[in-house]
This record gives structure tokens, sequence and C-alpha cells, in this order.
């Protein structure tokens, strides 16, 4: 209880109790949704206004927010909802409708991933749909609907035959349409300029719609999902702008035939849609840390629709992008991702069946031998994922550094200019990432037409007959020219495709030469105890499965939730041991290299303030090393928690650029009270002035329970208290700082103070942790400076 006598007017303040505490000659005013109650007599002071004593936090619009570009903090946020729960089951136990409401708060988690699920799911067909379709627009169009992929427009033709399967009476190339030409060079030469021409279309539309209407569509945005889900804000990353031109411009872009493919940038519309969604759910939209913990889901929904794997998703937003990771988000991200493959299905974009383009099945059984092969494709992605990361960033900061990223969508237009110029020649070049990948991992059957599936029989005949392979069985198989056709292709299109496809095609490469080997050279020991004459004993495609998890791997440096994504896919636990072979070689060779990831490789290239789990710091320095201010610096700038007016403050906000000050006794006796938010004490201070009748700039803040005494002609006092921390993290000046990081890293803090024998001598923020560690790494402390 908080009494004070000032004039002929008595005011108690009474906290966390429930009944008021004075006479009937008061009037008690009660605040919705605050565990305080304020009361006010009916008698006024000599100015005949009331003196309100306080600022509740629920009461002013904005107070517990954040700015744009500051780290949440997680302690707060989670002491919040621990609050509001307590609050809730408290109130549940009064009345059936506090009852029914906390229901519903407790299941309106599960009814959040339900829509998530629904709403992701849905976007994530509509992209396939769409992109599958627009990337046949290239090359030609269906007379029987306009909308018809070439797939689809053949499939209802009754000219279709076996042997030519894509071509059909309905379906017109551009060519043929504009010139009526139907063979010769002509034909060619039409196609090639219009290929090249909707592909510079499709790059050049999309370019503009990011740069216009909303420039964080631009990449794949998971080293920014990462930062947001440490605790970073970053305004409008998630908003409804970006989901909308982020969905129509990755149909776009994959459209156009770039090296790129559209799982990474589906985390970010799963996530975006997730932002959406929590703003109609109070208790998301009101904490940033709960909303993050949904953002979590949100990713292992991305990469369950991207790879349709729910499994693999969740693994994947507990091994790769999450930070604070609780049982319950594991739940609730499995149901989610549950809910998007069952909508993704449901809409079956690729009449397969399949959530994904480029599933497969594998029936052949692998021998002990063939790890070798599994670990040389490790070996092999590890290499290529060092070399790409580093070129990667490299390129990357030409750009920033250069004039070169002053003109983005002219360089957009150039290299979609090279790329459709030098892919058209190449067959697997014009298909999708997701099209190629499925033809490398096919496992040649009796009916398939591919040219990897380009065998002749032991008598000489082609396989691409169905009676000639029948006969033969598909053991008896050696490479033909249709073959030997594609493999060389496949080494030319190693230069333009995704890392996903780049180990496919090396892995299908191996998988071919391993197969001939065994074929011609059956008679050897090494190859005698399993693989028998006519005995189909090597599966290419599943090499292709391989090399593929070993790039992905070390571009992203994933490990079980890598090879789990690719046992989703092939439906099979017995290829886990080569997976998990290939995985972790890949990794073990990448780490030789280079400690980070891709992603975090641009983390650090864009200066967010993240601190990495997985970086261990091995520095012997103390907090005193890295605390400021330092010898010569000027004084840290604190507030005191009485003896301050309103105008000292606001000159001090207005002075300085920190996100918060430490609230001391006084300037003669710094023993630590509490700290407070610049953003709740301007926001406390304007509403002061708005609202508070005689607050002028001689006013006193007051950061005390018990107010001073003071005369009656003396300006109201604003009280601060309730929005004052009074209990922050502080560590002493000989904590060593391998304990402070991990403080910063396990609790979520955006600052911690720094005294010693009760006596407030500096401060510590992340981003001082920041500095400090790449200092200790030999980089660019100032790189940490992301606005």
């Amino acid at each position: 209880i908080d009494c004070s006598l000032n004039g002929v007017s008595h005011i108690c303040l009474v906290k966390h109790v429930g009944v008021s505490l004075l006479g009937s000659d008061h009037s008690t005013v009660i605040i919705p949704g605050s565990s305080f109650f304020m009361s006010v007599s009916q008698s006024t002071a000599p100015n005949n206004s009331p003196k309100l004593m306080d600022l509740l936090d629920d009461t002013v619009p904005g107070i517990g927010t954040y700015e744009d570009f500051n780290t949440i903090d997680w302690v707060r946020e989670k002491s919040k909802d621990r609050d509001r729960h307590r609050e809730i089951t408290n109130k549940s136990k009064q009345s059936t409708v506090a009852l029914l409401f906390s229901i519903s708060d407790a299941f309106s988690g599960w009814l959040l991933m339900l829509l998530i699920g629904l709403m992701s799911g849905a976007l994530a067909g509509g992209i396939d749909i769409a992109a599958h379709w627009m990337t046949d627009l290239k090359e030609g169009v269906c007379l029987n609907g306009l909308w018809f992929n070439h797939e689809h427009c053949c499939w209802a033709s009754n000219e279709t035959t076996f042997q030519e399967r894509d071509k059909c009476p309905q379906w017109k190339s551009w060519a043929e349409l504009m010139v009526g030409v139907s063979e010769g060079p002509g034909l060619y030469v039409v196609n090639y300029f219009m290929y090249m021409c909707w592909a510079l279309l499709f790059a050049f539309l999309a370019v503009i719609l990011v740069r216009a209407f909303a420039p964080y569509a631009c990449g794949s945005g998971i080293p920014e999902i990462k930062t947001v889900l440490s605790g970073f804000i970053i305004r409008g990353y998630l908003g409804k702008w970006t989901l909308i031109i982020k969905t129509i411009t990755l149909v776009l872009a994959v459209s156009s035939g770039l090296s790129l493919g559209k799982e990474g940038p589906l985390v970010h519309v799963a996530c975006c849609c997730a932002n959406i969604l929590c703003h109609f759910f109070t208790k998301y939209r009101r904490n940033e840390a709960k909303r993050r913990e949904v953002l979590s889901a949100a990713s292992a929904v991305g990469v369950s629709v991207a790879f349709g794997a729910p499994i693999g998703g969740v693994l994947f937003s507990l091994e790769e992008v999450s930070y604070y990771f609780p049982l319950k988000t594991l739940w609730r991200s499995f149901f989610a991702a549950l809910v998007a493959a069952f909508t993704l299905r449901s809409i079956n974009p690729f009449g397969n069946s399949r959530l994904v383009l480029f599933y497969v099945e594998f029936h052949t059984p692998w021998h002990l031998l063939e790890l070798i092969p599994f670990v040389l494709l490790g070996i092999f992605g590890g290499l290529w994922g060092a070399f790409f990361i580093r070129a990667n960033i490299a390129w990357c900061r030409l750009r920033k550094n250069t004039c070169l990223g002053h003109y983005p969508v002219l360089e957009v237009v150039v290299v979609t200019l090279l790329t459709a110029f030098l892919a058209f020649p190449i067959e697997y070049t014009r298909m999708s990432s997701s099209e190629l990948i499925s033809e490398l991992f096919n496992d040649c059957g009796l009916l398939d037409s591919s040219k990897l599936c380009g065998y002749t029989s032991n008598s000489g005949s082609a396989s691409g007959s169905v009676n000639a392979t029948a006969a033969n069985g598909l053991g008896a198989r050696l490479a033909g020219p249709d073959l030997y056709t594609a493999m060389w292709q496949l080494a030319l299109a190693l230069l333009f495709i995704p890392s996903m496809a780049v180990g496919a095609i090396a892995g299908r490469l191996l998988g071919v030469c391993m197969e001939q080997l065994a074929i011609r050279h059956h008679e050897r020991d090494i190859f005698r105890g399993w693989c028998s004459p006519g005995a189909d004993c090597i599966t290419p495609g599943l090499y292709a499965m391989v090399g593929a998890a070993a790039c992905l791997g070390g571009v992203t440096r994933m490990t079980v939730s890598l090879v789990v994504i690719m046992f989703e896919l092939t439906g099979g636990l017995e290829y886990i041991v080569p997976l998990m072979a290939a995985a972790m070689t890949s990794k073990w060779v990448a780490d030789a290299l280079g400690r980070e990831s891709i992603y975090e490789a641009h983390i650090r290239l864009n200066g967010y303030p993240f601190l990495e789990a997985k970086e261990e710091f091995r520095h012997k320095t103390l907090a005193t090393d890295v605390m400021r201010p330092r010898r010569g610096d000027p004084l840290l700038s604190v507030l005191t928690e009485s003896g301050m007016t309103v105008e000292e403050v606001e000159r001090l906000i207005a002075d300085t650029t920190y996100s918060g000050f430490p609230v001391v006794i006084s300037q003669q006796s710094p023993r630590l009270v509490g700290f407070v938010l610049r953003r709740d004490l301007v926001i406390s201070l304007e509403n002061a002035r708005r609202n508070q009748e005689g607050v002028v700039s001689m006013s006193p803040i007051l950061f005390t329970e018990c107010d001073p005494p003071m005369s009656p002609s003396a300006p109201p006092a604003v009280k601060l208290r309730s929005i004052l921390d009074l209990s922050p993290f502080t560590v002493t000046v000989h904590t060593p700082m391998e304990i402070v990081v991990d403080i910063f890293r396990k609790l979520g803090l955006r600052q911690c103070l720094v005294i010693q024998n009760g006596r407030l001598l500096g401060i510590i923020t992340k981003k001082d942790i920041l500095k400090h560690m790449a200092q200790m790494a030999n980089r660019d402390p100032d790189s940490i400076l992301f606005n």
C-alpha cells in the first residue's frame, strides 16, 4: 500500500489487491486489465484538480512494445505471459464465462496452427501450379485451354503416343503459332527468341514488383527469419505486402529459368502467413516471445510444403532456425506441418498424388561397398558447399561495396539474359529445378522414355523399346548413345543450377559410372559376391539423391533434418545409412574449410545482431573488458529515482540514442534501483503531458514507491515506477565473458548491468558482445551496425 497526505487529498495506491481499502467517502477507480487499483478522494487539491499518481502500463498504448531494429526482452515477455496466464486461471474459478474464456485461450494456439497450415498449404499449391504453367508458357501454349501446362494438355489427347508422350496436336510451340513452322532451323530460332523474351519478362516483372512494393521480399529470407526468431524486430518483413509480393514474384522468378528454387522462400511465405494470422489472436499480437513460438512452427510448415516432409520440417525448425523451441512448440509445429501437408496433398498440384514433383521410390538394396562412393559424394558436397558459400558471399559483398548494387533491375535483366541464352540449347537447363531433380532421382523402369534411361541390351538393341527391355531384363543394360548424350549435357548443366541439383547431377553421373563398371566387370572379385550378371544391383537414382543431400548439407550444414527430409522423399528406411554417411561427411569437410553455413554467412554480411548458439566463446576476457563506458568515455547516462524533472529527462532522451537507462538512487550514491526502456519512458511522458492535469516541465519524475514531501504549490509529480524493471540482470566486473555470453544466449537478454558491491559501473548490450566476438575473431567490429 502506497499512501500519502497531500493537502486535503488522501490518495492510496493498492497493488495486487482485489478490494479497496478506503472509506466510503472515496471513489475507487479500477483499471480494466490491470493488477493495480487507484483511489482518488472526492476532495481536490488547492488548484481544484485531482493529481494522478501513476502511469499504468496497461492503460497507456504502446507501453511494452519495441521500436524497429531493436531486440526484444525475452525475460520480460515470458514474465508478461505468465502473469496473463495466472490472471486467466484465477478468474476461471469465479464464473462460467471466465472458464469458457480460459478454455478458448488454451485452444487458440491450436486453432492458429490449423489456420497457418491451411493457408500455407493452399499458397504452396497455388505457387506450384502457377510456376509449372508459366515455365511451360515459355515454350508454347495449349489450344484446348490457355490454363493447361504442357503435361496436362497432352493428357486428354488421343493422338499422344508412348514414345512421344510430350507431343500432341493440342500443344503448339510459339514458332508453330507465329510463323507456322513445324520443323527446320526456323522453328529453333523462333522458339529460342520467344524463350528469352518470356524469361526476361518474368524476371523484369519480379524485380520491379519487389523494388516498388516490398523490398523485404527479396532473397530466400531464411537468414532474416533466423534473426527475427532470435528476438530482433524488423517491421514489415513479415507483413501482408511482403506476403503478396513474395508469392507473386516467387512464381515469376522460378518461371524465368534463373538458377534458384522455391524451397527456401516458402519458409518466408509460411512465416508471413503466421505473422498476419497472429494479429487475430490477442495473446500472440501483444507478446513478441509468444509470436516467435508461432513463427518457429511456421518455419516447419514452410519446409513441409517445400519438400513434402512434415517431420523433416519440424526437425529443420528445431535444428536450423529456431532460437527458443519449447516442447509445446514442438507439438504444435508437428500439427501445423501435418495440416499443411494434408492441404497440399488435397490440392495435388503435380497430378501424381504426391506433395513434391521429385518424390521417388527405390526397391534395390544397397551393398556395403557402395558406402565408398557415398562418402566420396559427401566429400564433394562439403567441398562444393564451402566453395559456394565463399563465392556467394564474395559476390554479395561486391554488390554492397560497389556501384553494381545500385542497379538491381539491370543486374537481374543481364543475368536472366545470359541464363536464358545459355540454358535453351541444353534440355536439362531448360527444365525447372524440380523437374530436373525429379528426372535425376528417377529409377529407370519399363515405362521411362528419358534419355537418362537410354540403355541398350547386351545384344545391341535399344532399351527405349519396351519389348526389348522387358525381354532382356533391366539388369542387362549397357549405356547407349542417348545416355552418353544426357551425361555430357548434365556435366554442362552443373554451371547453371542450384546446389541440390548440382549434387543430384554429380550423384547421377557417379551412379551411372558405378553401374556400367559393375556390368562390364561383374566377374571381378569386388562385384562377384553381390552383383551377378543380369541383376539390377546399382541404382543411379539413389546416388543422385545422396549427392543432392550431400551438396545441400554442405551449403546449409544440416544433418538430422536433412536425412529425415530425404528419407520422407523416398519413403524407405533402407537408405538412411547412405544418407547419414554422406550428410556427416559433407558437414565435416565443409566445417574444416569454414564454420559458417550460408545462412550464418549472410547474417554476418548484413550485420544482423544474431548471437549464434553453435559458436563457442573461448577467450579469457572479463565483463569489465566489454562493458561501457570504458576509460576515456563519457559517464554512463542514468536516471535517478527522484530529484529529476520532466524537462531533464526529456533532454536526456533527446541527447542520446540509447534503448534504455539504468535507474540509481542518486548521482552521489549510484546504487542500482532498476532499468527503464527508452520507448516506455517516452510514451509515458507524452501520456502524462496529454492526460495528467498540471504536468509541466518542472514536474518531478518519481521512480520511488513512497512520495517524498512536497510543498502544496509544487507541480504534480509523474510516477513512473510501474514501467521500471526492478530486477534487471546484473553481473560483477570479474564475471568471465564466457558466462556472460551464455547468459545472453540462453535467456535472450538485450542488456546486462555491471555492478560492484551494489554500485552501478556499466552496461553490456547484445551488440557489445557481438562486437567483442568479432574483434576477438579479427573481424571488423563495426560490421555489427545493421539499421
